[in-house]
């Protein structure tokens, strides 16, 4: 035994040397950073809330989606999810724990006005994210706002079709007010929506979201036009959220001192070849991915490789229209996960039944046989750390003297594999540093980026995935009453990163992991 003891003890004063000799293999370090710079841990409400009819909640469209639809790989819902409802005030010590500085969450529509504008504000959904909120900042942590998450009020879903009808902008105006006025004396940051490009396309053109809307050659849905109903839906979302900023910026921001700003899916888009037609297709998925949300709200119109192509089935703004346009963000957020190669379609035969297809644009990850990155769970997120630099640059050069959050970045397991593996992350670990490590980067060449939210805080609801696929920093056992919390290798990394605690060793014992993984 004391032989060992020697052992271990020479073992860690090796890693101690190799550590203070060779600095660049500890990645990068938190003083790397702007003082102020928010780092923190990104969940949504109806991916961990649970309590999903409790204390005036109304049904949810994810509610009603979960126990009707066939279309979750595991067949469970988010009913009881992460139980975070009743278990907020531990969610709040772990998050004091990782010493972060910042918590990104979304608010539940439902909860705070079951039935839109038709129904009063329910008073416990209020008095919840107040004691969340006040549980937050008595720890330091700045409550960072999401007020629409992928869920609605299944009742404005059904009278509106989600976001298909024109009233629901009136809907979502008043919902923010609601938010506005009950909680930003305390709010310093505001997002009116999350990822409206992901899931516009995912509602109403590949239908695998509520309302599942499409058609061919999108999929085979019961009702909907995946060449039109993308863009009225996302034309509603850009008007809602133009409504949101306005109300805000005239009645709420002198006083409240807070910004408000939109979150928008990001891939970095790399062309296939060195083509003039595969350049062109990587900056046409560009322009139908982030500047289809990004270029109204900052400049008033669709990009132009839109309306090439899309021609009468993408909406027009109206005169009014531009002047509620005239109200900017604040900022942008980004969910930067990958990149991804992009091929020309126009030229060439494609199968157009994907994401990219609207764009006459095929995505793949591999290119003469050598893969873009490392694979994840999540088919198409591949591990592309050095894509964070030009990602950002690109959305700084666009929209000048516009800040950027990566509000969203994370690595996903599949929950069948060991426990041992699910708890010892080491691959996410290695994915975290490396994308910390080239946003230090792109902050040292000049970009302007204001914080980093990792996806997620714990093991959640992973939508149409239910709980097949893991993002957490903490591992969550659904199968245990508590819904027991156990940090992950990655959480211990993000503490010592945060407080500058054993940063290196964390960093040798993955790498470690990794080459014996190879």
């Amino acid at each position: 035994m004391a032989a060992a003891r020697g052992i271990a003890a020479v073992a860690a004063a090796l890693m101690v040397v190799v550590a203070a000799l060779a600095p660049a293999a500890r990645g990068v370090d938190r003083s790397e950073f702007p003082p102020e710079f928010l780092f923190g841990a990104a969940t949504s409400a109806y991916q961990i809330e649970g309590a999903y009819l409790e204390d005036g909640k109304s049904l949810c469209n994810w509610d009603v989606f979960t126990h009707t639809h066939v279309g979750i790989k595991d067949g469970r819902n988010g009913d009881v999810a992460d139980d975070h409802y009743h278990r907020y005030m531990g969610d709040v010590e772990i998050l004091q724990s990782l010493g972060v500085n910042a918590y990104r969450f979304s608010i539940s529509w439902a909860r705070i006005l079951p039935r839109g504008r038709l129904g009063g504000v329910n008073p416990d959904g209020i008095a919840f994210y107040n004691r969340l909120i006040d549980a937050l900042l008595q720890k330091g942590i700045q409550p960072f706002v999401t007020l629409h998450h992928f869920d609605m009020p299944h009742e404005l879903e059904v009278r509106h079709v989600g976001w298909l009808g024109a009233g629901i902008r009136e809907e979502f105006e008043h919902y923010a007010d609601v938010c506005f006025r009950a909680f930003g004396d305390r709010v310093r940051f505001w997002t009116t929506f999350n990822e409206p490009n992901l899931f516009t396309k995912f509602q109403y053109m590949l239908g695998a979201y509520p309302p599942s809307h499409c058609s061919a050659p999108f999929g085979t849905c019961n009702s909907g036009d995946s060449q039109r109903e993308p863009y009225a839906a996302a034309h509603n979302i850009i008007m809602s959220h133009a409504a949101a900023v306005r109300n805000y910026k005239e009645n709420y921001q002198a006083k409240q001192g807070g910004s408000i700003g939109i979150v928008i899916a990001m891939k970095w888009y790399e062309p296939l070849t060195n083509t003039t037609e595969d350049i062109l297709a990587a900056r046409r998925a560009q322009s139908f991915e982030l500047e289809w949300f990004l270029d109204p709200i900052f400049f008033g119109d669709y990009p132009s490789h839109m309306r090439e192509i899309l021609r009468s089935n993408l909406p027009t703004f109206t005169s009014e229209e531009k002047k509620l346009l005239q109200y900017k963000s604040d900022f942008i957020g980004l969910n930067l996960y990958t990149a991804i190669y992009a091929k020309d379609c126009i030229h060439s035969p494609c199968d157009l039944s994907t994401y990219e297809g609207n764009a006459l644009v095929f995505a793949t990850g591999e290119r003469d046989g050598v893969m873009i990155g490392g694979d994840t769970a999540l088919g198409g997120f591949y591990v592309v750390p050095q894509a964070v630099e030009p990602a950002i640059m690109y959305v700084n050069q666009r929209y000048k003297d516009t800040p950027v959050y990566v509000s969203e970045n994370g690595y996903s397991q599949w929950s069948d594999v060991g426990r041992e593996e699910l708890i010892n992350d080491v691959e996410r670990l290695n994915y975290l540093q490396g994308y910390v490590t080239h946003l230090s980067r792109a902050i040292r060449n000049g970009a302007d980026v204001r914080g980093y939210f990792v996806w997620t805080l714990m093991d959640n609801f992973e939508w149409t995935f239910g709980y097949t696929v893991r993002f957490g920093l903490y591992h969550v056992d659904f199968d245990t009453p508590e819904r027991t919390r156990t940090p992950r290798m990655s959480a211990r990394w993000y503490r010592s990163f945060l407080t500058g605690s054993s940063a290196g060793a964390l960093t040798d014992e993955a790498q470690q992991g990794r080459r014996a993984d190879s």
